[in-house]
């Protein structure tokens, strides 16, 4: 488990004091960043990194007024995202990887346009049980019933946050769920299709079947007929959450990416008995999740307990990033028995194996 999160604070007074200013202002500080990013200040000063800029100089390229350019880089200063030499502004290395790292620009985009003016609503959805922040968005039980629906901008922020973080992991997984040759994998909220795509090119020989929502396995079939894969895969509607259909029996792999944080403990137990109902004596079933306490790194853990209050107030209410014991818990109150777990996946995620009892 990552240090931050079970040492005993450790810091003075004032440096607590200081942090909790931080926190007060930290919306007011996300958008001077996302500004001082998306006007071009941050990419002219990496530019002329050796010798920096003065505000006029910026203002003048940029068309932006004095006075605009010198209050964003002032806040800028107090965020550590550039710094003052005279009068001239360098770039800082907090800037440089708010303007180059592609895990910082997925992750602010997804703050900015899906979760910052419906996260106004957290203390509501705490009290409610509900995803009030959603109501920004339009009148749904869950996010991923208006996937399709939502803005073009916070649809794109969405997608490239949820696809980040799986497609550096497929990568790696591809030859662990192939290692014993499946003939038939069976893809448990396939999203946008994404990872069949994958398996379909890995191996010429597998079969797919993809379980989603009916609006999310319209756009898995367009996309994977598109991509020559007609005949080797096929689409199952399912609202995992209602009594109905049941997955295709004896498949050689039952696969969740990113799947059950997407639903409360109990739903999680009630999806994987219904899995389990499914499993022959051979089949592998894998989660390939991003638990919090697992994360190498503090900034991953933040990140992800932050990412939590999405579900809370956005994505469903009731869902959460978990820590990898509570999900292990749920598998095995499934009747679930782990065969193997492997962990520092991709960016920070474990795979864990099961097969039925």
């Amino acid at each position: 488990m990552t240090k931050h999160f079970t040492q005993k604070d450790t810091i003075s007074a004032l440096e607590a004091k200081s942090n909790a200013q931080k926190i007060a202002f930290a919306p007011i500080v996300y958008h001077a960043t996302r500004a001082l990013r998306d006007l071009g200040i941050l990419a002219l000063l990496m530019r002329e990194n050796k010798q920096g800029m003065d505000v006029p100089s910026i203002a003048a390229e940029l068309n932006l007024s004095n006075y605009g350019v010198a209050v964003l880089l002032e806040a800028g200063l107090g965020a550590d995202i550039v710094y003052l030499d005279g009068k001239r502004y360098f770039l800082d290395k907090t800037g440089y990887f708010i303007l180059k790292d592609e895990l910082t620009r997925v992750n602010m985009n997804f703050v900015g346009d899906v979760c910052y003016s419906p996260m106004a609503n957290l203390q509501q959805a705490i009290v409610d049980g509900e995803p009030s922040g959603l109501r920004e968005f339009g009148q749904w039980n869950t996010i991923y019933e208006g996937l399709t629906e939502l803005p073009e901008q916070v649809q794109k922020s969405w997608f490239e946050f949820d696809h980040f973080y799986s497609d550096a992991a497929f990568t790696q997984v591809l030859p662990i769920v192939f290692k014993k040759k499946p003939e038939h994998i069976v893809d448990v909220g396939g999203n946008t299709g994404k990872w069949s795509n994958q398996c379909l090119h890995y191996d010429d020989a597998v079969r797919m079947t993809i379980i989603d929502l009916p609006e999310q396995v319209e756009i898995v079939a367009d996309s994977l007929s598109a991509a020559g894969y007609v005949g080797r895969f096929e689409t199952k509607a399912i609202d995992l959450l209602e009594d109905g259909d049941e997955f295709p029996k004896h498949a050689d792999v039952i696969w969740m990416s990113q799947f059950l944080d997407c639903f409360s403990e109990d739903e999680v137990v009630r999806i994987l008995l219904r899995a389990r109902k499914g499993m022959g004596p051979h089949t592998s079933l894998y989660i390939l999740e991003l638990f919090w306490d697992l994360q190498r790194f503090d900034a991953a853990a933040f990140s992800l307990v932050n990412t939590s209050l999405y579900f809370t107030c956005i994505a469903n209410g009731n869902s959460k990033m978990y820590h990898s014991e509570d999900l292990k818990r749920c598998a095995k109150e499934a009747g679930l028995v782990m065969v193997k777990q492997t962990n520092d996946i991709g960016i920070g995620h474990t795979l864990l194996e099961y097969r039925s009892d």
